[in-house]
């Protein structure tokens, strides 16, 4: 595929985790994007994890991109992070892993907030961001630097749900970690294109999937399927259970616009309940009940968005 003379550049804030990496494949392999820098931040893993996870994938799948470290702890609440599902270093496989990273891979600085704020002051036109985790990242550079809060064009972020949680009954993971990170961005007059669990749920990977990959035959593709058919255990121990592809579907709804549908709606967090902290509220009844402050993702195109998906991550394992 040829990349566009002017691709769209991309920032991409991520715990980099198994979804994460297949999320940045699907940006990075799209033609019509530039990912022009990796912020990272603790969620699925501590952060020292994430780090490893990120400058392991960078090897393997030779990303030339900075990647910064981010935030290690949320703003004001302990780390929770998914290695209870994911496992330690949240690339639950059915084999393979990800190889070490070579002697002398580093991060490019360890600054995330401040590298993303270059880029913004930077960046010619309203810059899109694409989030795969807490938002703690984001937050902190909007509290630190509200005056590049008109920088920051669209934020899509993969969290939050119209309807039941998966970290608690309420809650979905990102914006249980740091619901007060997402407060905190709603209320700095961010609009979050929200890709929530109700969306994502509708776009699903098989074990068939991880065969298709390993039936390409080279290492990397034997690598990404063993990676994948253990993310799909996770909805079943045998792999007979499709597994919601999460990450990616975001980044496939940023890349392939046609493959969601969006509707307008007034987003708050839940920031007290004893059993709905961390909830991400929707008030459809816009603008009746309320002012419209997001876009949230509400019906998938599972077909087109699985083929924006796997498409990227066979070009990726070649």
């Amino acid at each position: 595929m040829t990349r566009p003379a002017t691709p769209t550049p991309v920032w991409i804030d991520t715990d980099m985790g198994f979804d994460d990496l297949a999320a940045v494949l699907v940006v990075d392999q799209n033609p019509g994007w530039q990912v022009e820098g990796l912020s990272l931040v603790a969620g699925n893993a501590p952060l020292p994890v994430v780090e490893d996870n990120a400058l392991r994938s960078a090897a393997c799948f030779g990303w030339r991109f900075p990647i910064h470290a981010g935030c290690d702890k949320p703003l004001a609440c302990d780390l929770v992070t998914a290695q209870y599902v994911l496992g330690e270093d949240a690339m639950a496989s059915a084999g393979r892993q990800l190889p070490a990273a070579p002697s002398g891979a580093a991060l490019a600085s360890r600054d995330a907030v401040s590298a993303l704020a270059r880029w913004l002051e930077a960046t010619g036109t309203p810059a899109t961001v694409l989030a795969l985790g807490p938002l703690t990242n984001i937050a902190t550079l909007l509290i630190a630097r509200p005056d590049l809060i008109p920088r920051i064009g669209r934020l899509v972020w993969m969290g939050g749900s119209a309807g039941p949680g998966n970290h608690t009954a309420a809650a979905e993971f990102n914006a249980a970690v740091d619901p007060e990170s997402v407060q905190r961005v709603i209320d700095a007059g961010v609009c979050i294109e929200m890709v929530g669990l109700d969306a994502c749920r509708l776009v699903r990977a098989h074990a068939a999937d991880a065969d298709a990959l390993r039936a390409l035959g080279t290492e990397r593709s034997a690598i990404l399927a063993d990676l994948l058919l253990g993310y799909v255990r996770i909805a079943s121990p045998d792999g007979s259970r499709p597994m919601a592809l999460y990450d990616p579907t975001a980044a496939a709804a940023l890349v392939c616009p046609e493959g969601m549908q969006w509707r307008e709606g007034h987003l708050a967090m839940e920031l007290d309940g004893t059993l709905t902290r961390g909830m991400t509220v929707v008030e459809w009844r816009v603008p009746r009940k309320a002012i419209a402050n997001a876009r949230i993702a509400s019906l998938a195109k599972e077909e087109k968005l699985r083929d924006v998906v796997f498409g990227a991550l066979a070009r990726a394992a070649r």
